[in-house]
């Protein structure tokens, strides 16, 4: 789902003679509007592209930039890097220029004109508030707000620059898993019981999880007879076929009627304040209302923070004195939602795992109290567990899975870790598809994760 509730769309997969026909009529008409030699041959893509533009500063489009876009949206796949050049060469700050270029963009996509002067003035709101003026200050945010709105994150180009962001990400986790594994692939002779114990051993040290290491030895054995691999030369393969189908798709939850209820659970220190502010970025993005509910009433810090990021990302914001009951902050949020037309609610919860109030009881509660007021809710039950702590990020997830239910995980602090195989071991045991996957601190940096893309970042391939 993106941010325009209508686009028309001349990109994505094959072309359509609807596509084509359309794609023609946009080029057409900047080549007709008066620029000679304007060819989609000449101009379709490359680095020539953006050549002689730097003297289109004033906020009056030339022609022949207008007949480049044009040239560039016309295709079978979108090429977000190359409308970001069209739309910031030239440019040193963010001015007319750059709102003229947007507004050319979106109505040349069909983009409902309301939405795009919102998305233009948010955009603006968050570059003053933000301080930043230069474009090389606000052009990965620029990017990441389009990829939102016109839904390019499955997109062939998008897909590419994510997974070498993951493949940054696990570099620690590769690194310690490389020398173990790669002597195993260098081995002349058959799948023996030694082959076997060595590899136990580099899941162990790669914090896959004993438990879960046992697992994943006996699916990669039979895996290996399916497909017939006996020798250590050719397992690779079957290990990367292994990891591909490990990891579960994440439910589309089903929402009978707005808003959406999402209970974001875990222990405090995993970074679910942050990862809580992420979504609601990403989901105002494409275009939902979102209202954060301060549940976590053990901790003032907790309340104060998600104000703070709530003003930030634009959110609306619940909350309630500290020490109040979390059951009626969850109770009154969705009563508001539900008043004010919001279409989802983050809810925050407490993280202590002991205190004199039994954790897991009052989250419990809370989620009896969320189905009484909205049927249905909660609809997901989010876990945030942070990557570097390995083992205990196994426990935390077996014992809130046990104690509530989890549909789906978020793992922070991907980025820089040794210890990436606890998303196997999280996947093996638990059977959890794990959602988002934290590779970096940016508020772009919370992303979707994709299993096929994890096996060969994390085996080099």
């Amino acid at each position: 789902m993106g941010f325009f509730s209508k686009v028309k769309k001349l990109w994505g997969g094959e072309p359509t003679p609807e596509s084509t026909q359309a794609a023609d009529a946009v080029h057409a008409d900047a080549v007709h509007a008066g620029t000679p030699g304007v060819d989609s041959a000449e101009t379709s893509s490359g680095p020539d592209l953006n050549e002689n533009l730097n003297a289109n500063l004033s906020a009056d489009l030339s022609e022949e930039w207008k007949a480049q876009l044009a040239a560039s949206l016309k295709g079978s796949r979108a090429r977000i890097s190359e409308w970001l050049g069209l739309l910031l060469t030239g440019l040193d700050s963010a001015d007319e220029a750059l709102w003229s270029r947007l507004r050319h963009l979106f109505a040349t996509i069909g983009a409902p004109e309301a939405e795009a002067e919102k998305f233009i003035q948010e955009f603006k709101v968050w570059a003053q508030a933000m301080h930043l003026t230069k474009v090389e200050e606000f052009r990965s945010e620029l990017r990441y707000r389009l990829i939102l709105a016109l839904d390019l994150e499955q997109e062939e180009e998008e897909r590419t620059n994510l997974f070498k962001k993951l493949t940054a990400g696990l570099a620690k986790t590769r690194e310690r898993m490389a020398t173990g594994l790669g002597a195993l692939f260098g081995r002349k002779g058959e799948l023996d019981d030694a082959f076997w114990e060595e590899l136990e051993e580099v899941f162990i040290m790669a914090d896959v999880g004993s438990e879960a290491t046992r697992k994943l030895l006996v699916n990669l054995r039979a895996r290996a007879r399916a497909m017939g691999v006996t020798e250590a030369a050719r397992f690779r393969e079957v290990l990367g076929a292994e990891l591909e189908a490990l990891f579960p798709l994440p439910k589309k939850p089903k929402v009978a009627a707005p808003p959406e209820v999402v209970m974001m659970i875990g222990v405090n220190g995993v970074g679910k304040t942050t990862t809580i502010a992420k979504l609601a970025y990403r989901a105002k993005l494409q275009g939902r209302k979102v209202l954060i509910a301060a549940g976590d009433t053990f901790r003032a810090a907790a309340i104060n923070q998600l104000q703070v990021w709530a003003d930030r990302v634009g959110a609306g914001i619940f909350s309630k004195h500290e020490g109040a009951d979390p059951a009626a902050v969850a109770f009154e949020a969705v009563d508001l939602a539900q008043k004010e037309g919001y279409d989802l609610v983050l809810l925050d919860t407490a993280g202590r795992l002991h205190t004199k109030t039994n954790l897991m009881e009052e989250l419990r509660k809370v989620k009896r109290v969320l189905e009484k007021k909205h049927p249905g809710a909660p609809h997901r039950c989010v876990l945030v567990i942070d990557a570097t702590t390995g083992q205990n990020a196994l426990s935390q997830t077996k014992l809130f899975h046990e104690a509530i239910g989890v549909d789906e995980i978020v793992l922070t602090k991907l980025d820089g870790t040794a210890k990436g195989g606890v998303m196997v071991g999280v996947a093996i045991s638990h059977k959890l598809p794990i959602s988002f996957v934290g590779l970096g601190e940016g508020m772009e940096d919370l992303r979707p994760f994709v299993g096929e893309d994890f096996a060969k970042a994390l085996l080099g391939e």
